[in-house]
């Protein structure tokens, strides 16, 4: 397997967006995406909330942007992703994307609106894993995704599910409907699905990681905020996921995505395999721990506990909205008004990163 590159660099607030310019140029964009062909901008809305770590900050939005213009791709698109419990519009709006969406004329296009885009059938080329068997009536795809290069902008941060969540993850959103819940048993497995897909319906394929605040604990929303001050990109997004796993002090090829993406050649899972370029990270280790909230403690038990039995009866019916409804609940009105806004507020009183959000144009609250 060939030998894959990633770039790291160290960032202040004074630097980032140049920093972010500097970093897609060491990372090579160029030789990942098709010059004449339009770029999406995938960002990640973990949480409609403001909440550090969890989401695309905006100047990882307006750097890859910059990044981008500069290499010559002129043509950006954003496309935004529906969730049964994450609202696109107040996320975008929170976590002050539209004032650079309006700075740089940047076009914004919904996969869950039918005047953006359609779904389709798609049959893969290769054999999937185990999307054949979730969707047996079919995998469905948006056909706006089709000839396009894709950049993704993942945050790095531990998830309850998952132990991380990064660029591989950041494509479940945009490719699978809303009942992509149905999937969570093999979440892994289909993960690498979804690369393998990617690889056939793009023409082009970039990461663009964020670390300047890391999320450790129960992520991707409940998590205690890390000022890290790293930004990373590649074109594998295999490979720097394993280096953003390395840092937050995981062993990469034991988490399941990331070792069969590896096996299968779809990417470079071996930290071994792979070239750093920028800062030497050769004895970072954050010490993050996953961790469980208390919803997560509860529905974990369904995906691959005593209770998976009873999925297609709570998870394939009506009876969904309980969990659903209950997991709004949880995050938006009791989580993050007792928890989540106390560590919001001494984020932005407290931290470098805080003053430069605040720094960007937009309200955002609740306070």
């Amino acid at each position: 397997m060939s030998r894959a590159k990633v770039a790291v660099l160290k960032t202040e607030p004074e630097t980032v967006l140049q920093d972010y310019e500097r970093l897609l140029a060491m990372a090579e964009a160029q030789k990942y995406l098709d010059p004449k062909a339009k770029t999406i901008l995938k960002d990640n809305i973990s949480w409609h909330f403001m909440y550090p770590g969890a989401n695309t900050t905006p100047w990882q939005l307006e750097g890859t942007v910059l990044g981008l213009k500069k290499l010559g791709y002129e043509d950006q698109v954003c496309v935004q992703n529906n969730t049964v419990v994450i609202n696109p519009f107040k996320g975008e709006r929170l976590n002050k994307y539209v004032g650079v969406f309006e700075k740089y004329h940047l076009p914004v296009k919904y996969n869950f609106r039918p005047q953006d885009m359609k779904w389709v059938r798609y049959e893969p080329k290769g054999q999937t894993l185990v999307l054949h068997k979730i969707y047996p009536d079919g995998i469905y795809l948006p056909e706006y995704f089709f000839g396009k290069n894709i950049v993704h902008l993942p945050t790095m941060k531990c998830h309850v599910y998952t132990t991380y969540t990064g660029a591989m993850k950041n494509a479940f959103g945009g490719l699978l409907t809303t009942r992509r819940h149905y999937t969570h048993t093999w979440i892994h497995e289909t993960l690498v699905d979804l690369l393998m897909i990617q690889k056939e319906i793009h023409t082009g394929l970039f990461n663009v990681m964020d670390a300047t605040t890391a999320g450790n604990g129960p992520g991707p929303r409940t998590m205690w905020p890390v000022v890290k001050d790293y930004i990373l990109a590649g074109g594998d997004p295999v490979a720097i996921d394993a280096i953003s796993v390395k840092m937050m002090g995981f062993d990469p090829l034991s988490i399941p995505c990331i070792r069969i993406a590896h096996e299968k050649g779809l990417g470079v899972g071996d930290p071994q395999e792979i070239e750093i370029v920028g800062e030497d990270i050769s004895q970072v280790n954050f010490h993050f721990q996953t961790g469980h909230n208390a919803a997560t403690s509860f529905v974990k038990h369904f995906w691959w506990g005593a209770l998976k039995p009873l999925q297609k009866l709570f998870f394939h019916t009506p009876l969904v909205y309980f969990f659903v409804l209950g997991s709004y609940v949880f995050h938006d009105f009791v989580w993050y008004p007792f928890k989540g806004i106390p560590r919001v507020r001494q984020w932005l009183r407290e931290t470098k990163w805080g003053k430069l959000f605040q720094q960007y144009p937009g309200k955002f609250g609740y306070f």
